[in-house]
């Protein structure tokens, strides 16, 4: 099983949006979410780009990403 942080903020409908593309990608990965609003380094180096998935090995996937971009990011394409 793969391990993510998604990288989101209340009100981001962006972050619905990346929710549902890891539902669609049907990978085996157990997500975790953080919400960036709670530490100002977080805001500062993440607040214009999120959603962001970080992996648990330090690849990061910002938005815009679809359910083949997840797919790739485990190399599960296909």
């Amino acid at each position: 099983m793969h391990k993510v942080l998604l990288l989101t903020t209340v009100g981001c409908h962006l972050c619905d949006n990346a929710r549902a593309e890891l539902h669609a990608a049907a990978v085996d990965i157990r997500v975790t979410e953080f919400d960036i609003a709670c530490d100002d380094q977080m805001i500062e180096r993440y607040g214009e780009k999120i959603p962001v998935i970080k992996t648990d090995d330090g690849r990061e996937l910002q938005w815009p990403f679809s359910s083949a971009d997840i797919l790739k990011l485990f190399g599960s394409a296909g």
